[in-house]
């Protein structure tokens, strides 16, 4: 369970650098790598409790860490 968080933290890090590397956001790298590894973290936990999700915990964190960096940014941007 241990190396299997790490590994996420370790993705979702990577996802957000990419991301912002890539041109994906414009939130600075800092602020990409936290709202990566916080969806990161709570689809993590959501996949323990509820056994929602893929079958690999890679994948999981990949998609949850590009589903943050869509959600967060858009929904706290002002018009």
């Amino acid at each position: 369970m241990f190396p299997t968080m790490i590994g996420t933290v370790v993705i979702a890090g990577i996802v957000g650098y990419v991301a912002e590397k890539t041109g994906f956001t414009r939130n600075g790298y800092l602020a990409s790598i936290i709202i990566c590894v916080g969806g990161a973290f709570l689809f993590y936990f959501v996949r323990l409790m509820f056994g929602i999700g893929f079958n690999s915990a890679g994948l999981n964190a990949i998609a949850s860490s590009i589903g943050a960096l869509i959600i967060v940014p858009f929904h706290w941007r002002r018009k």
